[in-house]
């Protein structure tokens, strides 16, 4: 969007910033691709998650939604029975023409079946690494 600023020029973090964003992260983060389906108040979408944690997730995207912006996610971990459905909002945005474009989704209020599914899949990779069966 032209006049916001942020698309304008790349972000670059101080090591201040990026100490304090490595502090924030408490839990570790298993790589997996899950088809997430996430609606805004007017708009539905479908992409690909790259990884996840207790925390939040991150949805791989070439139009990522704005910074705090609220989400309704769905989605379905591998081996889950049942989809995980979470709000939260757009805590950072990586833009389309960076590395990995898309967005980080800070949960609000995850559910303890939920948080138990997501450390067991983060512990389980940690354990066996993302390749394993």
């Amino acid at each position: 969007m032209p006049g916001n600023g942020w698309a304008d020029e790349p972000f670059v973090a101080s090591d201040s910033q990026v100490q304090k964003i490595v502090e924030r992260r408490r839990s570790a983060r298993a790589p997996v691709s899950v088809r997430v389906e996430y609606e805004t108040v007017d708009s539905l979408f479908a992409e690909f998650s790259q990884n996840i944690n207790e925390g939040g997730i991150f949805i791989e995207t070439e139009a990522p939604l704005a910074i705090d912006e609220k989400v309704k996610l769905s989605f379905q971990l591998p081996g889950a029975a049942h989809a995980i459905e979470v709000t939260g909002r757009v805590a950072r945005i990586e833009p389309a023409g960076s590395p990995t474009p898309g967005m980080g989704v800070e949960f609000d209020a995850l559910g303890d079946s939920a948080r138990r599914q997501i450390d067991e899949l983060v512990r389980g990779l940690k354990t066996t690494g993302p390749e394993a069966d």
